[in-house]
């Protein structure tokens, strides 16, 4: 997702910098940029040293930093009782710790500008799922950060908001998602009967990260193929 969004940016004039724990997959993503549109910045944004240079390389080499997307995410599923403490460190340290560290440091750089901060949360920050107690709750988490910083940050000028795919074929969820057959559960709960693509989630984020949204903030919007619509009753053919 986060490849399908830096490539959006950039289809549609942006500057963009890209940032993640492997520099192969981070130079791919920006490879057909034009030059002096794209700065790769490998690191791990679990680590706070490491998203404040990114931040600062950010703002020196372009100049200041209108948008901010953070789209890092771990998962480890299990029953509560059988999750090792580590998978726990994991998925908080990827998917909590290290947003409330680049949301600390980013919003008083976006404020500078009126800029935004676009969150990638996800549908299990909105409601449950079975086996997933400890990755739902760091989602639940990053859905009420984005909420109360709206309120804190709106009156300096700052939008903050998120969206919320659903199961989407990645890298992370290509075990799940292979064969074919294991996708029909999934299928089964969701209205546009497939599973999301990570250019699913690009227009939702460029949108909220627009001007065409300016009088939104604290929004978490749903890019679920409608999967939140249903009462969860099963589909019956």
């Amino acid at each position: 997702m986060g490849r399908a969004i830096a490539r959006g940016f950039l289809a549609n004039g942006a500057r963009v910098v890209v940032t993640g724990r492997r520099p192969e997959p981070l130079g791919e993503t920006v490879r057909s940029a034009q030059p002096g549109r794209a700065l790769v910045v490998p690191g791990d944004v679990a680590d706070r040293d490491h998203i404040r240079e990114a931040l600062e390389k950010a703002e020196d080499h372009f100049g200041g930093l209108d948008v901010v997307v953070s789209n890092a995410g771990a998962i480890v599923a299990g029953d509560i009782v059988d999750l090792q403490e580590s998978a726990w460190e994991r998925m908080r340290s990827t998917n909590l710790d290290a947003f409330y560290r680049l949301s600390s440091m980013s919003l008083p750089m976006l404020a500078r500008r009126g800029g935004n901060l676009v969150a990638v949360a996800s549908v299990s920050g909105l409601n449950g799922d079975w086996g997933q107690a400890a990755y739902n709750a760091t989602k639940h988490a990053v859905v009420g950060f984005v909420r109360s910083l709206a309120l804190d940050w709106g009156s300096r000028g700052v939008r903050v908001n998120a969206i919320a795919p659903s199961f989407t074929l990645t890298g992370m969820t290509a075990p799940v998602g292979t064969p074919a057959m294991q996708l029909q559960p999934f299928n089964n709960r969701i209205a546009l009967r497939r599973p999301g693509r990570p250019e699913d989630v690009v227009g939702a984020t460029l949108f909220l990260a627009s001007s065409d949204a300016q009088y939104i903030t604290g929004a978490v919007v749903p890019v679920d193929g409608g999967t939140g619509a249903s009462t969860g009753q099963p589909h019956l053919e």
